[in-house]
């Protein structure tokens, strides 16, 4: 089930809402027992079968969780229990998500003819499994309680506003408030507001970036102008940033108008001057997730060596590069962000840079998301060779003014929701009764225009959908 969607508009989330205020009001438990019922509801919508696969998630992590608090005075009993659920996590995630991928390359390598066992991609498994991760490893680390009741641990892996597309939400950030949170009227409205501004997002923005990317990387950019290929590059940089980024400011305004406070996962990448911060600002949460349980266990930062630091940092990158996705464009992509990451650590050529890092950063950005877009690592060599003159159709044709001139509009207002215009207009003046009428009436404009284009049966497609 998708945010933008009537179902989940007009059915799922008003009914939720109704019955989570109107006849649980006064009991938690009662409330968290409703929102896991309904998670699981929403799950079930679209994953279907795979909702056994969830509740098996959840139960295995819950005895792990459980153990690991058990055996907490033994350091090899404990370890053994990480160990074990890094075992079925991985085996999990392996199965559903890379087996095909790794059954093709073999047959590819040793001229083998293993069939491809053909698993369906569970709707949202790298964000419930990395969730699912982080319950055990914060308990084993004492940052979060053990949950002995099990539907507490089920309402924390499942809950409907982060399900499928995140952000990945940490245990420790929710432990509390899933026993002790307070809803008011205030967090409320805030949530409303935050989940309109990330709908107009995804089905006003992002929604109609894709049309021109999708137009751009048919036949991968084969016979369309440098300009064209550029416009397409650059609309899908907006692209996969309005959807994601609009998908998060929903889940996050979900968290809140049910008393939950999730963390931010985006703060506006594009403005970034280096491959560091820009690596700060986007997907934070799986950024983060990769920092505390990944890169930190290694060593970080703080290691004797050069030679450790370089190995810490392959390491993140590809299993980031891995983590969207398998095939080797997402392998690349990850690859090409440890080495300028590696660049940056190593020299500090970033700091010397000044006002050029912006360029330099958007550059790389783009290209890689060209890779990242590509079918096959030979469609993104081609299209990318394109976008700088070997085998194109020419600098520039009729197509490429006709999207301009049809997406302008769009373009404009992308440009200027990446950058923090609205949000320090609105920290200033907010306290104004005319900004709050503008604010308001703007809030309502953009659902209402939302509404008009789902229910237009406009192009809906989900970048994150499959992760």
């Amino acid at each position: 089930m998708l945010f933008p969607s009537e179902i989940f508009l007009f059915i799922f989330l008003p009914l939720v809402t109704i019955l989570y205020y109107g006849i649980f009001v006064r009991w938690r438990t009662a409330k968290n027992i409703f929102l896991l019922f309904a998670s699981l509801l929403f799950y079930a919508y679209g994953g279907r079968i795979y909702i056994f696969l969830m509740l098996a998630v959840i139960l295995i992590h819950y005895v792990l969780g459980i153990l690991v608090d058990l055996f907490r005075e033994s350091r090899i009993k404990s370890r053994f229990v990480l160990f074990l659920m890094v075992a079925v996590d991985v085996g999990i995630l392996g199965y559903f998500k890379y087996s095909g991928f790794l059954i093709e390359n073999i047959n590819h390598l040793l001229g083998t003819d293993i069939p491809d066992v053909k698993a369906a991609l569970p709707i949202g498994i790298s964000f419930f499994t990395f969730q699912a991760i982080s319950y055990v490893v914060d308990v084993y680390r004492e940052r979060g309680e053990v949950q002995k009741n099990f539907l507490n641990v089920g309402l924390y892996i499942t809950l409907f506003p982060q399900l499928i597309a995140g952000p990945i939400v940490r245990y420790e950030t929710v432990a509390k408030q899933i026993r002790d949170r307070k809803e008011t009227w205030k967090g409320f409205s805030e949530g409303v507001t935050r989940f309109i501004i990330g709908l107009g997002k995804k089905v006003l923005l992002a929604n109609q970036f894709a049309i021109v990317a999708d137009a751009a990387f048919a036949e991968n950019g084969t016979g369309n102008s440098i300009a064209f290929l550029w416009l397409g590059a650059f609309s899908y940089t907006l692209q996969i940033f309005f959807d994601f980024a609009g998908y998060s400011d929903m889940a996050i305004g979900l968290g809140k108008m049910f008393g939950f406070e999730f963390e931010e996962n985006f703060k506006y990448p594009y403005i970034s001057s280096s491959i560091s911060e820009f690596w700060r600002r986007w997907h934070i949460s799986l950024q983060t997730w990769f920092r505390d349980y990944i890169y930190i266990p290694l060593g970080g930062s703080r290691v004797e060596s050069r030679g450790r630091l370089v190995f810490n940092l392959f390491v993140v990158w590809l299993l980031t590069g891995i983590w969207h996705g398998a095939n080797w464009t997402f392998v690349v992509w990850g690859l090409m962000y440890f080495i300028l990451l590696t660049l940056e650590k190593l020299t500090g050529i970033h700091k010397k840079m000044g006002s050029l890092g912006h360029i330099y950063t958007l550059f790389f950005v783009v290209i890689g998301w060209v890779i990242f877009r590509s079918d096959s690592m030979r469609g993104a060599i081609s299209y990318i060779k394109a976008m700088f003159g070997v085998g194109n159709n020419g600098l520039w044709d009729a197509g490429t003014v006709q999207y301009i001139k049809q997406y302008g509009i769009y373009y404009i207002a992308g440009i200027i929701g990446c950058f923090p215009l609205i949000k320090n207009l609105n920290h200033r003046f907010d306290k104004t009764v005319v900004w709050g009428s503008i604010y308001t009436v703007s809030a309502v404009g953009i659902f209402l225009f939302s509404i008009l284009f789902i229910f237009s049966n406009a192009y809906n497609p989900f970048i994150y959908f499959n992760f």
